[in-house]
């Protein structure tokens, strides 16, 4: 059944770890993020287009880009360093290899693992194709040190000579409780030690680590020796080679991105061995600064002119520098800047953080790049800077939609589409092509949790999130009487509460009595005031989720998917209970399940897992199984089909070996395939159908933001 797919748009919102020019093609950019895939710059539209659309859920780790790279004297090759995470779960990286701009590619796996949104993937880049000999590349590792193909990246081999460092303590970095390796972080060739069809010989790769850092081949790769001279007690985020033969490097305390206490920036020059410190901003003797250095570049014209920006400089924001001669004087750009906020509307709330990466134009020394923490700006006029003239910036973030939904609602009345969101709190979305601003506050939260409607009363909504760093006295949990327009925290948070806010909340079918599950508690609370007063829940432990019953306000429903669990309450959840009989049956022996409360009548569920999907009564008894899908991953509820009184489903899983989404129209019983090999986006995390809409369907990813489908017309 052919579907056309499009983004819900919100404008950006996502970290942009990464920006790389095609000097071979004009006006040829890319783009790579942490979660979100790899972007290619349209310049005839003005907007990005996404080039991993095709990976399907079982590839879900491949979104996230460690590293890329393209062949300078071959405008159509693009080589990404694909995987997400290092941990055991993920799996191993691979490589992702295009002829065509990416229009196509080929995968080559690795034997490691690669972590594209991990400490350190602000770094740059990890792989490098040698500008003489484009059959030949380098990759550098997160825990395998440094390796080498000579096929165009088809078959990867280790480099035995590279130090050990690579892959040793020295080279990881802490995020929370956890360390995480980061390796090889850059690989630079010395195009002047070879001649076209013939390979360089020079070459160098920078670790992650304090210590001696910065190592050199001057064969091929075979052998590599430390660079003399070169500074320690920092660790190198970036390298840039300047037409001249001298090189940038930038430098911090910890590889970034959470966090950055000191750094520094220096000019090496081969030549005579000299290393300068060319850092813009002066240092107290002794004392941090508070902020290290990251992203740096050279005009591929001008080999002294150099831009280079601080990285967690948030009093107010992170700074801009552009020198004309080297490094030895510098000029703050954004002093001198315009920036246009005026699309996305939430725009004016986030300034220049998290600047990874900058991109200077080969074929126009005006035109320049560089990402945040939230998206991608651009200038056409960066050397105004130089004649005292205003330097104006744009937020260029069309089609890169690179930001996580946690949870998506439609509604039958109101906005088509609300959502929580990581990092950006929430969206009330009355047009689909259209950025809205965040919910209307008070209150705003990092990040919003979960949001749920009343099933009979659908313009009384409520929320739950929370802050990373929490003021003093925000109650995190909210609701809304007229749809989402508005917002009100609730009175208060029960007394005593477990947890650290946000967490799992659901509302009665009427809109009048709440409960709240908060995240990381072992108990669950409800109340009927909006939070003026709380009671606690009786028959529930452990970290669970809530569910209200979409018909009648006396039923709610709880799942602990750890613990393969499933209760009822039919007091309006002040007392639970476990649902045993066959439903409760197969919840014990599945694996990621999920819980949902059917639309069409009282006291039905949808229970959905890895082993597939049934329909079952809260009493435990089995109605129906969903026998065609094999697995399913979500399941959501649309307006049904014509002359049908049946919501249609809409599922996202397998039918025997086939993933992908489906939908099916007479209750589960045949299911047909909505989407096709070209639009995969990952796994799909959440999935609901329009109620006032046939055939139009939302659904959440991993890192491609929530896309809405509707049918194509035969």
């Amino acid at each position: 059944m052919p579907y056309h797919y499009a983004n819900v748009k919100i404008g950006g919102g996502g970290f942009v770890s990464g920006l790389l020019y095609q000097p071979a093609g004009h006006g040829l950019l890319y783009a790579r993020t942490d979660v979100g895939g790899a972007y290619r710059w349209d310049e005839a539209q003005a907007q990005w287009v996404p080039l991993l659309d095709w990976l399907p859920a079982s590839d879900n780790n491949l979104y996230g880009v460690d590293g890329f790279a393209v062949d300078p004297r071959d405008a159509g090759r693009l080589y990404l360093l694909a995987g997400t995470y290092t941990a055991e779960w993920a799996g191993n990286g691979a490589v992702l290899a295009s002829a065509d701009r990416g229009a196509h590619f080929t995968r080559s796996d690795l034997p490691f693992p690669v972590g594209g949104n991990e400490q350190g993937r602000n770094n740059g880049e990890r792989i490098a194709i040698d500008p003489n000999d484009g059959s030949i590349l380098f990759l550098g590792s997160r825990t395998a040190g440094l390796w080498r193909s000579a096929d165009h990246g088809a078959h990867w081999s280790r480099v035995s000579g590279f130090p050990d460092v690579a892959s040793g303590p020295d080279s990881s970095a802490r995020h929370g409780s956890r360390t995480q390796p980061v390796g090889v972080v850059l690989v630079v060739f010395d195009p002047s030690s070879g001649t076209q069809g013939h390979a360089s010989r020079t070459v160098y790769a920078g670790v992650s680590t304090k210590g001696t850092s910065l190592y050199r081949s001057s064969d091929g790769g075979k052998s590599w020796s430390a660079v003399q001279g070169q500074p320690t007690g920092l660790r190198p985020n970036h390298m840039v080679r300047a037409r001249d033969g001298s090189y940038y490097l930038s430098y911090a305390d910890e590889s970034g991105p959470d966090v950055m206490h000191e750094g520094a920036v220096w000019k090496y020059e081969p030549g005579s061995g000299r290393w300068t410190d060319i850092t813009p901003l002066p240092r107290a003797q002794g004392q941090p600064s508070g902020y290290g250095w990251g992203a740096i570049t050279v005009d591929e014209g001008d080999p002294q002119a150099v831009l280079t920006a601080t990285f967690g400089h948030y009093t107010p924001r992170d700074q801009l520098f552009r020198s004309t001669d080297g490094g030895a004087h510098w000029q703050e750009v954004f002093t001198q800047s315009q920036f246009d906020t005026s699309q996305p509307v939430w725009l004016p709330e986030h300034m220049p953080h998290w600047i990874a990466s900058i991109a200077v134009d080969p074929h126009d020394p005006d035109r320049a790049w560089f990402t945040t923490g939230y998206g991608v700006w651009a200038t056409g006029d960066l050397r105004q800077v130089e004649h005292g003239g205003t330097v104006h910036w744009r937020f260029v973030d069309d089609g890169l939609e690179e930001i996580v939904a946690k949870q998506i609602i439609s509604p039958p009345t109101g906005a088509h589409l609300l959502s929580a969101m990581y990092d950006l709190d929430g969206y009330r979305h009355d047009e689909l092509d259209v950025a809205p601003p965040h919910f209307a506050s008070p209150p705003r939260y990092t990040d919003a949790d979960d949001i749920d409607y009343a099933g009979g009363e659908p313009e009384v909504i409520v929320r739950s999130g929370w802050l990373r760093r929490m003021p003093e006295p925000l109650v995190r949990a909210a609701y809304s009487t007229d749809g989402g327009v508005h917002w009100q925290a609730f009175a208060s948070e029960p007394a005593h509460m477990e947890g650290v806010g946000g967490g799992s909340i659901a509302i009665a079918a009427d809109g009048k009595r709440v409960l709240w599950f908060p995240r990381d508690a072992r108990h669950g609370y409800f109340t009927d005031d909006f939070g003026v007063s709380w009671q606690n829940i009786s028959g529930l432990d452990g970290e669970l989720r809530v569910v209200a019953d979409r018909v009648d306000p006396r039923r709610f429903y709880a799942i602990d998917a750890e613990g393969k669990r499933l209760f009822a309450s039919h007091d309006g959840g002040a007392h639970f209970q476990p649902i045993q009989g066959e439903l409760g049956a197969v919840a014990s022996s599945s694996s990621r399940l999920r819980l949902q409360a059917s639309p069409d009548a009282a006291g039905q569920l949808y229970l959905s897992s890895r082993d597939g999907l049934l329909l079952g009564s809260d009493d435990g008894r089995r109605i129906a199984t969903a026998g065609e899908l094999t697995r399913v991953d979500a399941l959501g509820f649309g307006k049904a089909a014509p002359g049908s009184g049946q919501s249609t489903l809409y599922a996202a899983g397998r039918r025997g070996e086939q993933q992908g989404m489906f939908r099916s129209v007479d209750g589960g019983a045949h299911w047909r395939r909505i989407d096709d090999d070209a639009h995969r986006y990952g796994e799909i995390s959440m999935i609901t159908g329009d109620p006032r809409v046939f055939g139009r369907v939302y659904f959440g990813t991993s890192g491609r933001g929530i896309l809405y489908g509707d049918p194509v017309s035969p």
